[in-house]
């Protein structure tokens, strides 16, 4: 091994004449450092710990990790144990806020210097973590390690609740906000909370009327281009993501998502108050407000406060009905079999409904038929019989 140049500290590399096999294609600074990474690959690993039998190649490196098990440097907000008081210092930041390292290019701040260094490469297009797979390079060495399970197929991270397996563990902590419901970013402007930061980053240009994203057929503005993109769908009449189960198409994949919980009955969303679980995470926010006894929106005729928005609407119909009848000209929806008067002319047409014993929705498991689409719903979330399966949840008798 020869130094390039003793003054600047340049990398070490391997001789020409040096016929010895390279072990990784890892560099160093110094000396020091290679040789340190070389007993990594090649000197046995003699210092065990009696704890969880985990090895190391010095007994300092072994007392550092015994400090895990004691205890000794603990954090005293989420309970960590760190091996040292550094580590656990800059652990302590994380509670803080406090980010010491600034980026010089664009501003942005973080808790570690080795965290901006990561960054820097950012700016400069530095690349040095290649996969040996299919070639691609990551800037940071752990972002490599887990896109090479996408070639193993190794997703070593499993959520207790469901058994789903994720490549990466914040992969795993973003997935386990949907069975504790948990959204630790709260928005401060009308508190609207969100499971992940980039999520509130985004909401956060509805306030600030920061929308990039214009349609070109009517002008309508978009703070994100995803939502632009489920926009033009109302044009085009796009629906491009299609049930395996039954055929129905969505225009938005997590509309899809919703919809095949039906066919396969699961509800990941579980009250944390009473058990009870759903299939879409807004009817669980919408159960909470039962416990909480919360009632966010508002009338703002009578004042009256509602649970969930569908029951404001509703309620509205009886003042817009009220106002309806004041004027002569103006007369309400009604049926030409009894003299009731609905607010829609949807509830018009399906008001006969009523006076017939006609039944069109049909429970996929069971084959029951029901008169209304309500029942059938809340009757399929009840029934246990699978003799036919779980083929459709609605499905339209023809009748005599």
């Amino acid at each position: 091994m020869e130094l390039e140049a003793k003054d600047d500290r340049s990398d070490i590399t391997e001789h020409p004449r040096n016929n010895k096999r390279k072990l990784c294609d890892k560099r160093f600074k110094t000396k020091k450092h290679l040789s340190t990474r070389r007993n990594l690959h090649v000197s046995e690993r003699r210092h065990s710990c009696s704890e969880c039998e985990k090895r190391y190649l010095s007994p300092q490196a072994l007392r550092l990790h015994v400090n895990i098990h004691t205890s000794k440097y603990k954090c005293t907000e989420s309970g960590k144990c760190c091996k040292s008081s550094t580590e656990l210092t800059v652990h302590r930041r994380r509670h803080s806020g406090e980010k010491l390292f600034e980026c010089t290019d664009c501003g942005k701040r973080f808790t570690t210097q080795s965290s901006l260094k990561e960054h820097s490469r950012v700016h400069s297009g530095q690349k040095q973590y290649e996969c040996t797979v299919c070639g691609r390079q990551f800037s940071r060495s752990d972002h490599l390690v887990s896109h090479n399970r996408l070639h193993s197929g190794e997703n070593p991270f499993e959520c207790t609740v469901c058994g789903k397996r994720f490549t990466r563990s914040t992969h795993l902590v973003l997935h386990n906000r949907i069975h504790t419901g948990e959204k630790p970013f709260e928005c401060t402007i009308c508190g609207k909370r969100f499971v992940m930061s980039g999520s509130l980053k985004v909401h956060s240009r509805v306030h600030s009327e920061d929308k990039l994203f214009e349609c070109t057929v009517c002008g309508k503005r978009f703070a994100r281009s995803d939502h632009l993109v489920d926009h033009n769908r109302i044009h085009s009449g796009e629906k491009p993501f299609e049930c395996t189960v039954c055929d129905k198409r969505f225009a938005r994949s997590r509309y899809l998502v919703d919809h095949n919980r039906i066919h396969s009955g699961e509800k990941p969303f579980e009250c944390a108050d009473c058990g009870k679980r759903f299939a879409r995470s807004d009817r669980l926010v919408s159960h909470k407000r039962i416990h909480s006894g919360e009632k966010p929106f508002e009338c703002t005729v009578c004042d009256k406060r509602f649970v969930q928005s569908s029951s404001l609407k509703v309620h509205s119909r009886i003042h817009l009905k009220k106002h309806l009848l004041r004027h002569e000209d103006v007369k309400p929806y009604a049926g030409s079999e009894c003299p009731s008067q609905v607010n829609t002319a949807a509830a018009l047409i399906s008001h006969p409904t009523v006076h017939s014993d006609f039944k069109q929705f049909c429970c996929g498991k069971c084959g029951k038929y029901f008169k209304y689409k309500n029942n059938v719903i809340q009757h399929f979330e009840r029934c246990t019989d699978d003799r036919l399966g779980i083929i459709s949840l609605f499905k339209p008798r023809v009748s005599e």
